[in-house]
């Protein structure tokens, strides 16, 4: 393989901030890309569902991912959103990201076509012929379908398959994953409020939403965790599975969004079909964020 990646540590979906009139901010991106450095993040993930993938056009996708690698420079790794549910996009992707200079691609199981294990299998074989590492991203929740353990094992034998973002919400499966899959694979979870958990079950690190907002106390959470210091990594958990949990009281990214702007980040607004919050559900998310500013 042309290159490798270890994964570890806490890993940021960025938002894809817009400007009012709903173009690319791409000031902003370069912001926001040196406040999360400056708080200590391993990695960051342009074009994922955080960064509405599925609104962005293609050469937007393109330049989100060329700004956020030149931002970067070096500094972090880049985990390049990458994913369709066209497996022929989804290696076109990879290609670009590949040339463009990410150290790895995040690639999503395919969504609304419902494949079965087999396609899943076949799906992530021909993306992995680009020769790119691989974080595959198994999130059913919003594809319709579960990637299971026993093919992600057959996946294991892929050398470009290098990770797995796990965002079933079952820990069971999870921790399954990493029983049959040992060192061949790091497992990332794909739940702010589940990290410490996946990592109690062998996981190393998170693809984290929240650490668009708290960054610092994340990567520290973390930090705590492969240190050893299982209870302050368990204190810094309980104060944060609030905010975990708030941030999702609306389709992610909407309520992070709200936050950011809040914090004078670069978000704005989110496109349509996301929709700004309700006055009730925006008091909601702000009566708990304002504990953690």
């Amino acid at each position: 393989m042309s290159k490798k990646i270890v994964f570890r540590g806490c890993y940021v979906a960025i938002v894809t901030p817009f400007k009012a009139d709903g173009s690319l901010d791409e000031a902003g991106l370069r912001s926001n890309v040196d406040f999360l450095i400056a708080n200590g993040v391993a990695g960051i993930v342009p074009c994922g569902t955080t960064g509405e993938s599925a609104t962005l056009s293609w050469d937007e996708h393109k330049r989100v991912v060329e700004v956020v690698i030149e931002q970067a420079a070096g500094r972090v790794q880049v985990v390049a959103g990458a994913g369709s549910n066209n497996t022929i996009e989804a290696v076109e992707a990879t290609k670009f990201a590949k040339q463009a200079g990410a150290d790895a691609v995040m690639s999503i199981t395919p969504y609304y076509n419902k494949p079965s294990q087999e396609g899943l299998y076949r799906h992530f074989k021909a993306v992995a012929e680009v020769d790119m590492p691989m974080l595959v991203y198994n999130v059913p929740g919003r594809t319709g379908v579960n990637m299971l353990p026993e093919t992600v094992e057959r996946l294991c034998d892929i050398p470009q398959v290098a990770a797995i973002k796990e965002a079933s919400g079952n820990i069971t499966q999870i921790s399954d994953i990493h029983r049959r899959c040992g060192d061949r694979l790091a497992v990332l979870s794909g739940d702010d409020g589940m990290t410490l958990p996946v990592l109690a079950c062998g996981g190393a690190g998170i693809v984290s939403v929240i650490g668009n907002i708290v960054p610092a106390k994340m990567s520290k959470m973390v930090d705590l965790y492969f240190k050893g210091d299982h209870a302050g990594a368990l204190k810094l958990h309980e104060e944060l599975l609030p905010l975990s949990q708030i941030v999702f009281i609306d389709t992610n990214p909407v309520p992070v969004k709200a936050c950011m702007n809040d914090m004078g980040l670069a978000a704005g607004p989110v496109r349509l079909p996301l929709a700004p919050m309700s006055d009730a559900t925006m008091e909601k998310l702000m009566a708990c964020w304002k504990t953690y500013k």
